[in-house]
């Protein structure tokens, strides 16, 4: 017999997990709905030319791609042998696949709006919440299916937009209790002004790649990286001043104007970085030089959310600016910016810090006992009226001894349990018993769907 199991890196959710997920999905799109962002919803797979080379050579790596249809059929045998011999050369070929997956719900997103951008009134204000697929190793925090929830504003060049979305962190977090999260920002102007100090622009991708693992690595292996990629030692040298700069937000902008002084690109990130600072002195925000975010279609500022400190785990959210994103797609000048939640790893830092509520637990509030067939007939009736008043019940699926009913309904914490026998049906009547205090009561039929209002607090 095969073993019975799910893929590495998927999981599946039990009542409980779904509930507790469910109040951080609702928490997240009811801040997204205050802000006047409006919902959308792409297909789980695009079309790999769609997504292919928007994440950096790492990234593409991680895209789980989907077999084409018919790829055993012998006509497609020479299709087939062609494909595979691609593949094991590290090539992509439409001989073995056309599609893949999404990885994030970005470039889905940025290819909607290249496709609707005549129907669409801008600024557009789309929030996104579905699952995404990367080819990752699974470990803590790390899943190879997991959920994001992206809100993205296109058709503004506005700074009045990325504190929008600081502020919308701000509030999610802190309706989810999590008040000591930490709000990252840094620029790419000013990583890209860093590249020119190093006298090679056309670095500035291994550069950001490599800043990006510094927290995972540490120096000496970024520095390694570099060293692989061709960067000179005086180049390392004027990386690592960079990041050697700390310090209050303020103090760590003056380092910045005096190390990247007469760099027209780095002076402009340092502007975006001190409005942005000034109007979010309310949030937990800070500028933190050794965030890069590797992807290639950032334009302008980033973001990064991490947990609070004594968690340890990754970012639990990011994004930022990407103004040429749409120009991808042939519609250039559509500029945009966006922040990302990662709901799993949201989900594992508040069950690690015990911050969800404890009334999230979805349960039935009434069991009617099933004691033959006119009985069960009119407690039916009488539990169909309860579920129109909102309150939760259901019937017991057979008619067995009363012992095997109650086990029932204390393993599923029912609270209260009602019962109609033959006595009750002749006088119109039903007992109702709450479990927990053992408190019994004979109640009319017409009187108890206003006495267990009563009695649940409905």
């Amino acid at each position: 017999m095969n073993k019975v199991g799910i893929p590495q890196g998927t999981r599946d959710f039990s009542a409980s997990i779904v509930e507790k997920r469910l109040y951080i999905l609702n928490t997240i799109r009811a801040v997204f709905q205050l802000y006047g962002f409006e919902p959308l919803e792409t297909p789980a797979m695009e079309n790999l030319n769609t997504l292919i080379g928007k994440y950096g050579e790492e990234g593409d790596k991680l895209l789980f791609k989907i077999l084409n249809n018919g790829l055993n059929d012998p006509k497609n045998h020479d299709k087939a042998k062609r494909g595979f011999e691609s593949l094991m050369e590290g090539k992509s070929t439409t001989d073995l696949t056309e599609r893949a997956l999404r990885y994030d719900l970005t470039i889905p997103f940025a290819r909607y709006v290249a496709m609707h951008h005549g129907q669409l009134t801008f600024p557009y204000k789309r929030y996104q919440m579905q699952p995404v697929w990367r080819a990752d190793r699974p470990q803590k925090g790390r899943y190879r299916e997991f959920t994001q929830c992206d809100a993205d504003i296109v058709g503004s060049k506005s700074l009045i937009n990325e504190c929008e979305l600081a502020l919308i962190y701000h509030r999610v977090f802190t309706s989810l209790r999590m008040e000591n999260y930490s709000l990252q920002i840094n620029h790419r102007k000013i990583l890209y002004a860093l590249a020119e100090l190093t006298g090679d622009a056309n670095k500035l991708t291994d550069i950001t790649v490599a800043i990006d693992k510094l927290d995972k690595i540490g120096w000496q292996k970024v520095s390694e990286e570099l060293i692989e990629k061709q960067l000179s030692s005086e180049a390392i040298n004027t990386i690592e001043k960079y990041l050697a700069i700390k310090g209050s937000n303020e103090e760590i902008l003056v380092a910045l104007k005096e190390l990247l002084q007469n760099k027209t690109e780095g002076e402009k990130g340092i502007e975006d970085l001190s409005f942005l600072i000034h109007n979010l002195t309310a949030t937990n925000t800070r500028i933190d030089l050794s965030l890069a975010r590797g992807l290639n279609y950032y334009t302008g500022t980033i973001f990064e959310v991490k947990a609070p400190q004594d968690v340890k785990m990754g970012s639990i959210g990011g994004g930022g600016r990407y103004d040429n994103l749409t120009g991808l797609f042939g519609v250039p000048d559509i500029p945009g910016v966006g922040i990302s939640f990662g709901v799993d790893r949201i989900y594992d830092v508040m069950e690690e810090l015990k911050l969800f509520p404890n009334y999230l637990t979805t349960r039935t509030d009434v069991l009617f006992f099933n004691l033959g067939k006119e009985e069960s007939a009119a407690s039916f009736q009488l539990m169909e009226n309860l579920r129109n008043e909102g309150i939760s019940a259901e019937i017991f699926h057979e008619a067995v001894k009363m012992d095997k009913q109650f086990k029932y309904a204390e393993k599923k914490q029912i609270p209260v349990v009602a019962i109609i026998g033959n006595n009750e049906l002749e006088e119109n009547r039903v007992i109702i018993k709450h479990l927990a205090t053992g408190k019994q009561e004979q109640i009319s039929t017409a009187e108890s769907i206003l006495y267990l209002k009563t009695l649940l607090k409905k």
